[in-house]
């Protein structure tokens, strides 16, 4: 079993992390194995699912190379410092440069206790692992900057949450580990050195550009700022609700990282809130924005040491996420209903057709998704989304005035408008049927058609189809 290590991490000063070996589990068995993305690492699959690769899937034994260690981090959950975080049930492996030249993280989650677990078992259950699967590859197909699943096992062995279920471990890759609570664990210490060795470190990694700016802090802080401001374009654009966006749930990449008690809206709700744990709202859906830009504030208040102590280039810096934002999240709204090139008024045409999507608690999926039949000549799908139709009516005379003129907006629509994406009561039944009866095939079945979600099928209409009344989810779960 090969797989190749260069640990980058590992090499910078035991601070940063601890170093301990995953806890074995009783009986490991392989679940689902993404041999796409094993191949991009350069992993052989065949070996990794063999009784050899699976126990270092299931953290009971230890890949020649890895060097495994849980990291160190803080964060601020629902707006609460908490000074010591860190990876209470998550173990990095190592890291490999894939075929494509690029450095990733090999991490497993619900690989045991560590140091940091706070009084908890450091596992995870099987369905927790197994939503991280489907919807973390959903995002990924949808082209959105997320970490990614290796692997899904089966631990042979229980875990106590509000009931006894079966546990599981995941296999995370991610562009890195690295969090805006990395750098208040350091921060909070005052500890300088570290903080500019993280800051270095991620540079080198993430953002190399910035190595060679007259300011290397700033323009890294410049690169964080844009990325999350284009991720929170996106996940709007789609739909998305985090649900609980902590600052150890920041990643310094860009990437969506953590997948707990996410969502996909059915209906259009700005204030639209899942997450259990979310009872004030915070981590709303038209919220996320601002959450963002709260996170990337603490990320700059550590930074301001490196920034020659100048509050001024840090506020200058976080001042650029809303005019980004704004671009990329109007930009993705017009893509959206089939506008390439902005006109005067286009901002207020996609305004305005939320506002009547919110008002009419239409669909979002299927609403953006059916205006492009519209733009072929058929409004009748899409217009039986709305109770008031009249409205919709004005609102499509003008949208067909301002569409006079852009070439193939129907074809263009269909490349940036899903028609499948991963509704969480399919989601809930898929995993209620891998955990209470064993059965993987719901699963399996969920997980080909997101995929490709752009792909209409008819014969997959029930996947495209919102919830009935009884079938709704009102409410995701954290799962730790």
């Amino acid at each position: 079993m090969q797989i190749p290590f260069d640990n980058s991490y590992a090499r910078l000063p035991d601070r940063f992390y601890v170093r301990l070996d995953p806890t074995p589990v009783a009986a490991p068995m392989l679940i689902r194995l993404n041999t796409g993305l094993a191949e991009t690492l350069g992993i052989d699959p065949a070996a990794l699912a063999s009784p050899e690769g699976v126990a270092i899937l299931a953290g009971n034994a230890v890949a020649p190379g890895s060097q495994p260690l849980a990291q160190a981090y803080s964060g601020h959950q629902f707006g609460h410092f908490s000074p010591q975080l860190g990876d209470g049930r998550a173990n990095l492996l190592g890291e490999v440069v894939g075929r494509d030249g690029i450095r990733r993280d090999i991490q497993l989650k619900g690989s045991g206790p560590t140091p940091f677990s706070r009084r908890g078992d450091g596992r995870a259950a099987l369905g927790p692992v197994l939503r991280e699967y489907l919807i973390s590859e959903a995002m990924f197909a949808l082209g959105i900057p997320t970490t990614r699943t290796l692997a899904a096992v089966a631990t042979g062995e229980a875990v106590i949450r509000e009931t006894m279920l079966p546990g599981g471990v995941l296999t995370r890759v991610a562009a890195s580990h690295i969090r805006v609570g990395t750098f208040q664990y350091f921060a909070a210490r005052e500890d300088a050195e570290a903080v500019r060795l993280l800051a270095d470190y991620a540079i080198q990694r993430h953002y190399p550009g910035a190595g060679s700016a007259a300011n290397p802090y700033r323009a890294f802080l410049d690169g964080v700022v844009a990325r999350q401001a284009d991720l929170m374009a996106q996940w709007l654009c789609i739909g998305f609700i985090h649900g609980v966006m902590n600052t150890d749930n920041c990643s310094v990449s860009g990437e969506t990282i953590d997948y707990g008690p996410c969502a996909f809206m059915d209906e259009y709700d700005p204030g639209a809130v899942f997450s259990s744990i979310d009872e004030q709202g915070r981590y709303a859906y038209g919220n996320q924005p601002r959450i963002a830009l709260w996170n990337l504030a603490r990320l700059a208040e550590c930074l301001i040491p490196l920034l020659g102590d100048n509050e001024e280039a840090a506020k200058d810096a976080l001042a650029a996420f809303a005019p980004r934002f704004q671009a990329a999240y109007f930009g993705g709204l017009r893509r959206k209903i089939g506008l390439q090139n902005q006109r005067e008024g286009d901002d207020a045409l996609t305004g305005d057709l939320l506002k009547l999507m919110a008002a009419n608690r239409a669909d979002f999926t299927l609403t953006f998704r059916r205006l492009a039949d519209a733009a072929d000549g058929d409004a009748a799908g899409v217009r039986s989304l709305f109770a008031d139709g009249a409205a919709f009516d004005a609102w499509l005379e003008r949208w067909r005035d301002r569409l006079a003129g852009e070439e193939a907006p129907a074809a263009a629509m269909r490349t940036v408008n899903p028609i499948f994406i991963p509704r969480n009561h399919l989601v809930e039944a898929a995993l209620a049927a891998a955990v209470e009866r064993g059965d993987f095939q719901p699963f399996e079945a969920l997980l080909a058609v997101l995929a490709r979600p752009f792909d209409d099928d008819p014969a997959l209409a029930l996947y495209a189809t919102p919830p009935r009344e009884e079938e709704r989810v009102l409410q995701t779960f954290c799962g730790t």
